[in-house]
């Protein structure tokens, strides 16, 4: 979709990251990973006691014993076993 803004094709080798820059349009992949984010961290800093507090697994996917969902997975990677902790103290 882009790539037919500027009128090119494939054969031109025009880089993503050039075509987007050129249309001013921003990735969507990275978009979605940053609401996706700043939403777990709406939720982390919720108060105790309200459904936020809690790790949400969803019953849908069946999962092996002792394997961990994905998304706190690549939270620990990311920002470390504290997570929620830090996201919590952002405000003060």
């Amino acid at each position: 979709m882009e790539r037919a803004m500027l009128e090119g094709s494939l054969r031109d080798k025009i880089k993503n990251e050039d075509i987007r820059r050129r249309t001013r349009v921003t990735d969507l992949a990275q978009r979605v990973a940053k609401q996706k984010w700043q939403w777990a961290e709406h939720i982390a800093r919720r108060t105790v006691g309200r459904w936020g507090g809690k790790e949400w697994r969803p019953h849908t996917v069946k999962r092996n014993v002792g394997q961990s969902p994905i998304m706190v997975n690549r939270l620990h990677q990311t920002c470390g076993s504290r997570w929620k902790h830090a996201a919590q103290d952002r405000g003060s």
